[in-house]
């Protein structure tokens, strides 16, 4: 028997239970990890919620990304062995201190990654990878407008753009945010609470606007966001922490400027195998050289699993989260 944090019933943070299952043996094409360190994201609650369904229904273990050690390699599987350390984006299953995983999602660890620094970084580092380098493909000189700039994933936009050569502008909500954003490669900061954010970026690019907009928030920047945009600028949508973008009359667009909106996901970027290698090496190439840090600023024992959730609901969380066994 191992810990694990289950949803028995979708809602709020409560239903998060702490509580001893049972893992089995590894079947045809999957390992075992032992896990070090898990993340937590905001798919995360949108699981819990029954915002997402889940795969496997109820009940079923939270979380979507750890990193740990192999301690056992079923039938099949050849990449792979006993005392590999290795990292993971998998629907379901990561707040535990095991978990059964197909082996063709789990990626191996350079020796200068740490376990808590991969379970920070898949899910938001693999994000800002694709978004950067795939959805938009970020050129020097770009301006950039990157919402929650202070969060997990926008913090490393934000030091990830700002490597690729381009302007960086973050909404954030705080000051304390803002100083973290600045300290992390944004060039402008915009407070939304007390700003309008497309006025400022209009007055911060003198009118030339952005080539892109990343957005994890949703609902309350759109549909502010497409004022951003230069023509034939891209909207990407990546979140939902403020509640989905509603249906609109694609229409706007046209008269925006002819431009792109997009809502894209890791599953269907890292699909296959090659293209999820290719994403994660990216990532780890690029926390290797130091011109992207992963700033872990809140670290929860695994039982506390609903402390974590209450916190990054509550917008009283920056940079990264995990939990530990």
């Amino acid at each position: 028997m191992v810990a694990a944090v289950r949803v028995h019933k979708t809602g709020g943070p409560e239903v998060l239970t702490y509580e001893q299952i049972e893992i089995g043996a590894p079947g045809a094409g999957q390992v075992k990890v032992k896990q070090h360190a898990s993340g937590v994201n905001y798919i995360d609650t949108y699981f819990r919620m029954g915002m997402y369904p889940s795969p496997v229904g109820l009940p079923f273990v939270s979380g979507n990304e750890a990193a740990g050690e192999v301690i056992a390699v079923g039938s099949g599987v050849t990449d792979l062995k006993v005392g590999d350390r290795v990292a993971y984006v998998h629907a379901l299953g990561g707040y535990a201190e095991e978990k059964l995983l197909p082996a063709d999602r789990a990626v191996k660890l350079p020796d200068n990654i740490t376990y808590e620094q991969a379970a920070a970084m898949m899910l938001k580092g693999m994000t800002a990878e694709y978004l950067l380098r795939r959805t938009y493909k970020v050129q020097a000189g770009d301006k950039i407008l990157v919402h929650a700039a202070a969060g997990g994933v926008g913090l490393i936009l934000c030091q990830w753009g700002k490597a690729l050569g381009a302007t960086v502008i973050g909404t954030v909500g705080t000051e304390d945010k803002g100083k973290l954003a600045m300290a992390n490669g944004c060039d402008h900061i915009i407070y939304y609470r007390k700003e309008d954010f497309a006025a400022r970026v209009k007055e911060i690019t003198k009118g030339e606007l952005c080539a892109v907009v990343y957005d994890g928030i949703g609902k309350t920047t759109f549909p502010a966001s497409l004022d951003c945009l230069r023509p034939m600028g891209m909207f990407a949508s990546f979140g939902s922490a403020s509640g989905q973008v509603e249906a609109f009359n694609i229409n706007i667009l046209q008269t925006k400027g002819s431009l792109f909106a997009t809502r894209p996901t890791l599953n269907n970027y890292a699909a296959k195998r090659a293209d999820l290698v290719d994403i994660a090496k990216h990532l780890f190439d690029i926390v290797g050289s130091g011109k992207v840090k992963i700033p872990i600023n809140q670290k929860y024992k695994l039982k506390d699993a609903r402390k974590a959730h209450e916190d990054l609901e509550g917008r009283n969380t920056t940079g990264s989260t995990i939990l530990l066994p």
